[in-house]
């Protein structure tokens, strides 16, 4: 009895993974074998990994913030509560961009969230 050899299905196969490996080095590119573990890699690691750029820009703008909090004299968490008091509904990513191009904008903003801090409790 003749071996199965899944025939054209199979070449297909064959031939999108090695497309997809197209420029992996040594035999990551070229052995099968070798080529369908790459590339299952790669996917698993690039799905993560888009999931990962969005925490990663996340967390460069709150740092560029507290930066920019802490030369007005202000700590992040004060300047958030007092915008999220003054109604005020800009993202972290254009408050970092106001931070860095508008300084003045983002003093004005500053003073807003200092004007609008809930008060303390005695303690």
């Amino acid at each position: 009895m003749g071996r199965a050899t899944y025939g054209a299905a199979r070449a297909r196969k064959k031939r999108r993974v090695l497309k997809t490996a197209k420029g992996y080095r040594g035999g990551r590119s070229k052995l099968w074998r070798t080529a369908i573990e790459a590339v299952r890699h790669a996917g698993r690691d690039a799905y993560r990994d888009r999931r990962r750029r969005k925490r990663d820009f996340r967390a460069l703008w709150i740092t560029r913030l507290t930066a920019a909090c802490r030369a007005r004299g202000i700590t992040y968490s004060r300047f958030i509560c007092g915008l999220i008091a003054a109604r005020v509904e800009v993202n972290r990513k254009m408050l970092s961009e106001i931070a860095i191009a508008d300084a003045p904008g983002f003093d004005a903003l500053v003073e807003l969230a200092r004007k609008h801090q809930p008060e303390q409790a005695a303690a």
